[in-house]
């Protein structure tokens, strides 16, 4: 039985927050998740070790880390040798209202785990309307749908998909999270517990 989203998670406004992190006109990447060094699969370091390809190719790129943990000194460490410190902005672990506005205002939601149990993150995403890309293993397909919500790639094309989504422009917020909610939003999950309980009830 897949999980489900809490209904706070909407689509909205992102431009003041953008405003207020001076990333008008930037590409905004985002990854929302802890950073344990026991959790280390999450991916927050293959993204920010693109970050100077991306730029490279003439993608002014901005990446918001939401979340803190003990892996956080490393990761800041990757950024400062990659020397792209001024592009990767640790927001640390803030309030729900700062979350669901970091997933408003981000152009793309980028979270390479090899080892998700599901992934309620990627659901948050794309309840606000936010686009994702995610690898195609463990717990990420289920919370991707295979592809049919978000982008599921394999290791060896996530960067070449990356640069390829972020040529693209945003769809539609509102239709992203009405398809978002029909497969996994509360009245869907409602409907799927009680069909799990009255089977149980049938076999006891």
């Amino acid at each position: 039985m897949p999980n489900t989203v809490r209904d706070v998670f909407v689509p909205g406004e992102g431009s003041p927050t953008r405003a207020a992190f001076g990333l008008q006109g930037k590409h905004v990447l985002l990854t929302v998740g802890r950073m344990d060094s026991r959790e280390r699969y999450k991916g927050q370091d293959r993204v920010i070790a693109v970050i100077p390809d991306l730029v490279a190719k003439g993608y002014d790129v901005h990446y918001l880390v939401v979340g803190d943990g003990d892996d956080r000194e490393r990761l800041e460490t990757l950024a400062r040798v990659l020397g792209v410190t001024e592009r990767v902005h640790f927001l640390g672990a803030v309030g729900l209202e700062s979350v669901v506005d970091a997933y408003r205002m981000a152009d793309l939601f980028v979270m390479p785990s090899t080892g998700e149990g599901f992934g309620v993150v990627f659901l948050e995403a794309m309840a606000c309307g936010t686009p994702t890309l995610g690898l195609a293993v463990a717990g990420a397909r289920d919370a991707l749908a295979d592809g049919e919500l978000g982008t599921t790639v394999s290791e060896t094309q996530f960067v070449p998909v990356l640069v390829g989504m972020l040529g693209d422009p945003k769809p539609d917020p509102t239709a992203l999270a009405a398809v978002t909610c029909a497969r996994f939003g509360r009245e869907s999950f409602t409907a799927n517990v009680r069909t799990v309980l009255t089977r149980l009830m049938e076999v006891a």
